[in-house]
């Protein structure tokens, strides 16, 4: 089959524009004129462009489908915010399964409660356990009844690489950091290998609606309660139900050392030859987050102290990444306090950047370590949906960092000046998948207008100014450097390449900087093949 895109712009993600686009059966065929197309192929069907912008599929860099697939089908609260509202689903959802032993699920913020804590006691007007994961995935909110089921009481120590919660007197509050959310987490009842099945399904027809072609799954394997879903990417991938292109980061098990180093080889392995889906990626999450205090510092948080946490211990990680890049693996770290992020630097000093290592999240970065991402080939992996003022960043961040620590918070145009590749994702579920929302903010450093944070005081101050990029910038962080990342064929608009394309309602080149956020994708085609359609 032969389709001509036409009636619009070409976005190639290689640095320029072009007016049509040549598909002949699922490759990209030809990019040019579309009368030398037209030419080329007189019998075709068309794609009418309509004013709007062709581009490359998006390629998310850190993200975790399956997990949101799940959170999705349970007591989801993503998409409501505040106390009441956050209640008003849980006795909804309760009420609606009253044989559920457990009532599980996720997405609250933290910026909804007094210095980001909930409480057990908000939850104990149900007389089941109730395990609800925080929105960034770095903690746990349950009740009493949890606590009591977990048998976690005032005596109980926090694990080595976690924090339990506690009143002044000493007794567990509800919420659980970090290592500390397996404690209650491993409790709740399993999802079948049917659900979690479904839930890779329904992700992936959501992350189609959003132009999102391919993937970085940044954590597969057992994390925070959640299952090993290797085993699901791989049926998905051999019965043809993943279409997407994915890599999946095994997670590297931060209580183990090099001993896991052969187990992760052999899972490599089990996903050789496969077309949609290799493992060829290893996830390292260094630090914790900055709200509660786990982000690894370089100097103590203000009014707390303390510095927080680095997971692997800095000395031995050196060793553990030079053997993973002797293998051949590619790293991905998660790094967001500037010690950590210096760790992980130090960490690829002497490796080989052709494995195509990146760390992901930045949000702090001591300005000496700027020019080192270019230096060493590693890969800036931007989350630009957080590079905002809203009541998180100005309520529970910025009074605990203080400055200078505070305006070193993503530097993405720090990083550009300096050479830096880029790549990005969305981290969903802990923000909101849609590409074109963190265009928008790599672009204004602002909210957009239609997220859940528009309304907050200061949301369409811009956030650091000074680190905003450009468009072209963004969108191909986006496109051609996330599918870099992956060794995607994909991820720009070239003859030979899939045509893995997206059609935007608009052209957003043409838009108010501000108005970004108001595209919408119309259309997504994977090898040639419409997978959406608004």
């Amino acid at each position: 089959m032969t389709t001509l895109f036409h009636g619009g712009r070409v976005f190639t993600a290689l640095g320029g524009f072009a007016e049509a686009v040549l598909v002949r059966d699922g490759v990209i065929a030809a990019v040019g004129d579309e009368a030398d197309l037209v030419r080329q192929a007189p019998r075709h069907e068309s794609v009418d462009l309509d004013g709007g912008l062709l581009v490359p599929g998006f390629t998310d860099a850190h993200i975790h489908p399956v997990q949101a697939g799940l959170e999705r089908a349970k007591c989801d609260l993503s998409e409501v915010y505040g106390l009441d509202a956050y209640l008003g689903k849980v006795r909804d959802y309760a009420a609606a399964h009253p044989d559920k032993e457990w009532i599980d699920g996720g997405g609250w913020d933290m910026s909804a409660f007094p210095g980001g804590l909930p409480h057990r006691s908000q939850l104990d007007f149900l007389d089941r356990p109730v395990y609800l994961i925080q929105r960034d995935h770095h903690a746990a909110w349950v009740n009493t009844r949890a606590l009591e089921r977990a048998g976690i009481t005032e005596d109980t120590p926090d694990p080595a690489d976690g924090r339990i919660e506690r009143d002044p007197d000493g007794t567990p509050s509800g919420v659980l950091h970090e290592g500390a959310m397996d404690l209650v987490g491993l409790l709740t009842p399993r999802p079948s290998e049917q659900d979690v099945a479904d839930a890779l399904e329904d992700a992936q027809r959501y992350l189609f609606s959003l132009g999102i072609t391919g993937w970085q799954d940044a954590i597969v394997g057992s994390y925070a309660g959640s299952d090993d879903q290797l085993p699901t990417y791989l049926a998905a991938a051999r019965s043809g139900r993943l279409k997407a292109r994915v890599v999946g980061a095994l997670w590297w098990d931060r209580t183990r050392g090099a001993e896991q180093i052969p187990g992760l080889v052999e899972r490599r392995r089990s996903a050789e030859g496969l077309e949609r889906f290799q493992a060829t990626s290893v996830k390292i999450m260094q630090d914790g987050i900055t709200e509660n205090f786990t982000a690894a510092t370089l100097e103590p948080y203000c009014q707390c102290g303390g510095t927080g946490l680095s997971y692997v211990d800095p000395g031995k990680l050196k060793e553990y990444v030079a053997e993973l890049d002797r293998l051949g693996f590619q790293v991905h770290f998660h790094a967001i306090g500037e010690r950590a992020v210096r760790e992980a630097l130090d960490s690829f000093q002497g490796t080989d950047p052709a494995n195509r290592h990146h760390i992901a999240h930045l949000q702090i970065i001591e300005p000496g370590d700027v020019p080192r991402f270019a230096a060493l080939g590693v890969t800036a992996n931007l989350q630009p949906l957080w590079a905002t003022h809203h009541a998180q960043m100005d309520e529970l961040t910025l009074p605990f960092l203080g400055e200078p620590r505070s305006s070193w918070q993503y530097p993405f145009a720090d990083l550009l000046r300096h050479g830096t590749r880029f790549c990005a994702g969305s981290d969903w579920p802990v923000s909101n998948a849609d590409p074109l929302q963190g265009i928008h903010v790599a672009v204004n450093r602002t909210e957009p207008g239609d997220s859940v944070h528009a309304s907050y005081p200061t949301a369409q101050t811009p956030f650091l100014p000074g680190q905003r990029i450009d468009l072209a910038t963004a969108l191909t962080a986006y496109t051609a450097g996330s599918a870099w990342i992956n060794r995607s064929p994909a991820g720009v608009v070239e003859q030979g390449r899939p045509a893995d394309l997206v059609v935007l309602d608009r052209d957003p080149f043409t838009l108010p900087e501000g108005e970004i956020w108001t595209t919408r994708v119309r259309q997504t085609f994977v090898d040639g093949e419409p997978v959406h359609t608004a």
